[in-house]
């Protein structure tokens, strides 16, 4: 528990300021691991919501200017939605502090405790395990 609080306060702050729901977070950040746009159904799934509840929390991103929501060119009943530039910057933002955070950590442990960490994780970062549930089927 004490590595996933590294630097955690001070980032859920921030989305804490922005007035961000959990849920509405968790879609800011599975759009930016998606990396294209989806249809609100597909983030239901991803994230176990329901359609209604996902349709509410895009409501409120695109009210916020985080979301954007388009028609899908091939069916117009299809509403797919992807960060705007506001919301991929707060999204990336989250996730580079984060890493910088990770990044400090290993710098403060000993050449031989870092390469036994490494060492370690290597077979789990190489698998599939970290793969994110919605991306298994693109």
């Amino acid at each position: 528990m004490r590595l996933l609080g590294v630097g955690e306060s001070e980032a859920l702050d921030k989305l804490v300021a922005m007035d961000l729901s959990f849920s509405q977070a968790r879609t800011l950040f599975m759009l930016a691991q998606h990396g294209k746009p989806v249809a609100i159904n597909e983030v239901a799934d991803c994230l176990r919501l329901s359609v209604a509840a996902a349709g509410r929390n895009v409501d409120r991103l695109v009210h916020q200017g985080l979301v954007e929501r388009r028609e899908d060119p091939k069916d117009r009943r299809v509403k797919r939605i992807s960060l705007s530039e506001a919301g991929r910057s707060i999204a990336l933002g989250h996730i580079d502090s984060h890493k910088d955070e990770l990044r400090a950590f290993a710098a403060r442990l000993s050449d031989t405790d870092r390469d036994r960490l490494f060492e370690s994780i290597k077979p789990i970062l190489a698998g599939d395990v970290l793969r994110a549930r919605c991306q298994e089927n693109p």
